[in-house]
């Protein structure tokens, strides 16, 4: 393994740490708990909280998003895995400006077990919450199960929907209506080209061979849907567009927002010429595509490969999107 790093398990910690240094004019640490993230700046009282959590290794998720106009805190726990629910507990409760918390999160397992410890927990401080989770991946679970799919990188827009919704000052039942709106107009599916490694295991999560691609794999390493022959970018995009539309048909004079995100070690050359081919397919089908986000978004570790988000707007979606913010590794200037 070879890793620009000290000691595989101080990692998080000292990602932190860096986090915090660089950033302190937006971000500071929970009370200098290093695993909980919270903005440095005033919140106004009032406001909606919303907050997310999840395992360290997918930066600029989840942590790059706790920001104005975004979300107000993050949990993290090491890589891959989730933080406690004491930790998230603790988010929440700093995340209270007296109407409530939004808890924004990725369908996984150990999430959702925390994540419904902490509401619980801060229940007895009458701090109201409540939870919607994000289940964009195509690829992880047919049509006719949703409820099972993955929550990816489909959650930038959330967390940059919600947090706008949360600061025109809607109340939390409006701030929650809203996010699960977006995400049910989200759809994500990756490809993935190479594994990571974790650094406190030392070994490729998975393997796949140098003239190969996987179809829909996790950013966990989790298996996609099939292994096939290397393809060319025109091809991967056409391929990704087909399935997601398959899932959530799109018309004639509709307009979506479009996310071409790097796992971790794609150039943002690769991303650009596929997205170059995701606009020119849109755009014979008569499909509009308003603030195209390219780049690395949500990632996994150093792995090589992407993944495409299409979320359909509407009027009341859109001025949301366009809405100002901005966090460490996020920042959408108003026009």
């Amino acid at each position: 393994m070879k890793k620009i790093i000290n000691k595989p398990e101080s990692f998080v910690q000292e990602m932190m740490e860096g986090i915090v240094a660089a950033y302190s004019d937006k971000v500071t640490t929970l009370n200098g708990d290093f695993r909980v993230l919270v903005k440095s700046t005033p919140t106004k009282e009032g406001k909606v909280g919303i907050v997310t959590a999840g395992g360290s290794g997918h930066l600029p998720v989840f942590l790059g998003y706790v920001g104005q106009g975004l979300i107000d805190g993050c949990a993290v726990g090491n890589v891959f895995a989730s933080p406690s629910a004491q930790k998230m507990a603790d988010m929440i409760q700093a995340c209270d400006y007296g109407s409530g918390v939004l808890c924004l999160y990725g369908n996984y397992g150990g999430d959702k077990m925390n994540f419904e410890m902490a509401t619980e927990m801060v229940e007895m401080d009458d701090i109201e919450t409540r939870t919607v989770l994000v289940r964009d991946d195509v690829a992880s679970s047919p049509k006719s199960s949703m409820e099972k799919r993955r929550g990816v990188a489909g959650m930038v827009y959330a967390f940059k929907i919600a947090g706008a919704a949360a600061d025109k000052g809607l109340s939390l039942e409006e701030v929650a209506r809203i996010a699960q709106k977006a995400l049910d107009a989200t759809r994500t599916m990756g490809v993935a080209l190479s594994p990571c490694i974790v650094p406190e295991v030392g070994k490729p999560t998975f393997s796949i061979k140098e003239d190969e691609i996987e179809i829909g794999m996790g950013i966990h390493g989790e298996p996609g849907i099939e292994v096939k022959p290397m393809m060319q970018a025109d091809e991967i995009a056409s391929l990704i567009l087909e399935k997601i539309t398959a899932d959530a048909p799109l018309a004639k004079g509709d307009e979506v927002s479009v996310m071409v995100n790097g796992l971790g070690a794609t150039p943002m050359e690769e991303l650009l010429i596929v997205y170059r081919k995701v606009h020119q397919i849109l755009s014979d089908m008569g499909v509009s595509v308003y603030m195209p986000h390219i780049g690395e978004f949500a990632t996994s570790m150093e792995m090589a490969g992407l993944s495409i988000t299409i979320i359909k707007l509407d009027e009341e979606l859109k001025p949301l999107l366009r809405a100002p913010a901005t966090s460490p590794f996020y920042t959408n200037a108003n026009k």
